[in-house]
């Protein structure tokens, strides 16, 4: 089996070569969507019933009443006995760096007075409650906990819900751990679509929340994509992604495995290297072939390679960076001497990291940006999860008399032209003297 696959940016077929190996479509598969909106009704109609039978059904939890799926105060204590001083220390020095960079984002309200008196500005809130997913099943990811959990607190979100599937009821104690250092209010061992149909809906037991963030199955996909509009989501993830500019400065052996980094993952998930030298790929290939037997996940990273693995020989920089620009990249590692006077001509990007001391494997963990990052090309029109998903903004107007003086035969003729004569009255009504309103 082929290790990766290779692309010339001069092949006749490049451009649908390309495609192919990088186009992912979420799966949307009609048996997914409809056991998901039947899970989704279930819990709309019977609420705290539905979710224990949820879950002794799909977690093997064997739960009676939701007391057995609430994560008591002595079970967190007992998770941080349990961690590693060294678990600890690591996770609190992320949490530290993460919060700190958080900090930058956060939005302060904003007005001021125009030329008539009129105060207008904007105002910034807080989302009152959020429930963050937390996968559990295949793989526990501490990490994700604080990157989705810090950012609400920062903007100050009055209350946030943790919800993780426990398969058995055992739960991972580094995510628990990483809970309370993130602040995390309330625990639930629920998980799949049952848990963002609670989140959304509210049950007898579980407040109904105002937006859901946290990475999942296709289940967990299926069900945001469905309550959508009920409930704010952070975004429908797909695999994860890396993509590499190297100029061959950067030892082959690095490259590779921050491309390994990314296969490991899934199965789906993707590794691009880009560079003009043919030589510098070979390479790579072969670091790819020796360190791949070095990791755990080997047979994974083995088929994600072999299915969306690619090196591609571009001609020169300029079509490195428009194959960026084009693919908009979730993380970007740009291999490159000097590497940060490059940064103006990235356009899309979830994370970009620059020169050979920045592997993408750092941003995941401590750096301070939030992993959460846009996929599947979705960069070109999102960003990273951060402080500014848990705020919201609400205009504010407040005319003065000579303000509205000024204003309302503007939108009385405005309104008009569009034949809401009620509008054009109501703005009227604020003239001097009630002002000389036209019959409509």
């Amino acid at each position: 089996m082929r290790s990766i696959n290779r692309l010339d940016t001069k092949q006749p077929d490049f451009d649908d070569q390309l495609l192919g190996l990088t186009r992912w479509s979420e799966s949307r598969e009609a048996a997914v969507e409809e056991r998901v909106a039947g899970i989704v009704q279930r819990i709309g109609a019977e609420g705290d019933t539905a979710l224990l039978e949820l879950t002794r059904e799909l977690d093997r939890h064997q739960c009676a009443t939701l007391a057995d799926l609430t994560v008591s105060a002595e079970e967190i204590d007992c998770a941080w006995d349990a961690c590693h001083p060294d678990q600890i220390e690591a996770l609190e020095i992320a949490a530290a760096r993460i919060r700190e960079y958080h900090r930058h984002q956060v939005q302060k309200s904003w007005s001021y007075r125009d030329e008539f008196g009129n105060l207008l500005g904007q105002q910034i809130t807080p989302l009152q409650r959020v429930g963050i997913y937390v996968p559990g099943g295949l793989a526990a990811y501490p990490s994700s906990v604080l990157m989705n959990a810090i950012p609400a607190r920062v903007a100050g979100v009055d209350e946030i819900i943790m919800v993780t599937p426990t398969p058995d009821g055992r739960c991972v104690p580094m995510v628990l751990a990483a809970a309370r250092i993130a602040g995390v209010d309330r625990i639930y061992r629920i998980g799949g679509a049952q848990a963002v149909a609670a989140l959304a809906l509210g049950t007898e037991s579980i407040s109904a929340v105002d937006k859901i963030v946290g990475p999942g199955n296709a289940y967990v996909a299926a069900a945001k994509r469905q309550l959508f509009g009920r409930v704010g989501i952070d975004m429908i993830a797909g695999p994860s992604e890396i993509m590499v500019v190297g100029d061959g400065s950067v030892d082959p052996d690095w490259i590779a495995m921050d491309l390994l980094s990314q296969a490991e993952h899934d199965e789906e998930a993707q590794s691009i290297l880009v560079s003009w030298d043919e030589a510098y790929l070979d390479a790579v290939a072969l670091s790819l072939e020796r360190q791949l037997q070095t990791i755990t996940r080997h047979a994974v990273a083995r088929v994600s390679l072999a299915c969306r693995g690619i090196l591609v020989r571009c001609r020169n920089l300029d079509e490195a960076f428009e194959l960026v620009n084009r693919l908009a990249p979730e993380h970007l590692e740009l291999a490159l001497v000097d590497a940060e006077q490059y940064l103006p001509r990235v356009r899309n990007a979830g994370a970009i990291f620059l020169g050979a001391y920045s592997p993408e494997a750092i941003g995941d963990y401590c750096a301070g940006p939030n992993h959460v990052l846009p996929t599947s090309a979705t960069a070109r029109f999102s960003s990273p999860l951060g402080v500014y998903d848990f705020q919201k903004r609400s205009s504010i107007i407040g005319c003065t008399r000579e303000g509205a003086a000024r204003l309302a035969p503007v939108a009385s003729v405005l309104a008009r032209g569009e034949s809401l004569t009620a509008h054009a009255h109501s703005a009227e009504y604020r003239l001097p003297e009630g002002g000389e309103r036209t019959s409509g």
